[in-house]
């Protein structure tokens, strides 16, 4: 059985949104409160009757908090890259290495006929969301870094 997706509400960027939210227009607290996703709240803030100039602060302050969250995880990466420890560096290319050795060996199991091993479709869905992650995360962060250091020359 799947583990049942965290609410907006509770994210961090929900957190921010539904107080200064409330803040900006009490009643757009009721608007956000089914909302799932920063992009579902964008949509729904878009469709709010509150002003033009509200919607834009509000829209406004989820892509920072976004854009917050995804450079504290660059910062993150940048320092394991320029730590000491094996591990600490190594750590992405191992778990990338890991879910396409699994990824793919189970594959191949599954596609074999007389070999009685099948993938749930529960778990196919769940580790094909996990490779797609650890290899956007992995070339994404490796493209970024690189980026970052042409930049800098």
């Amino acid at each position: 059985m799947s583990k049942p997706k965290k609410k907006f509400s509770e994210s961090t960027v929900g957190k921010l949104l539904f107080g200064a939210a409330s803040i900006v227009n009490p009643t757009l607290g009721n608007v956000l409160k089914g909302v799932t996703s920063p992009k579902e709240a964008i949509a729904e803030i878009g469709k709010a009757k509150i002003s033009t100039g509200d919607k834009i602060k509000l829209q406004q302050l989820i892509y920072e908090q976004q854009n917050k969250e995804m450079e504290s995880i660059t910062s993150r990466w940048q320092a394991d890259a320029a730590s000491d420890s094996w591990l600490s560096k190594n750590v992405r290319p191992l778990v990338l290495v890991w879910c396409i050795v699994v990824f793919s060996f189970a594959g191949i199991l599954d596609s074999i006929d007389s070999v009685p091993f099948h993938i749930n479709e529960v778990w196919n869905d769940t580790f094909e969301k996990v490779m797609m992650a650890c290899v956007l995360a992995y070339f994404g962060g490796r493209t970024a870094e690189k980026s970052t250091s042409m930049f800098k020359k």
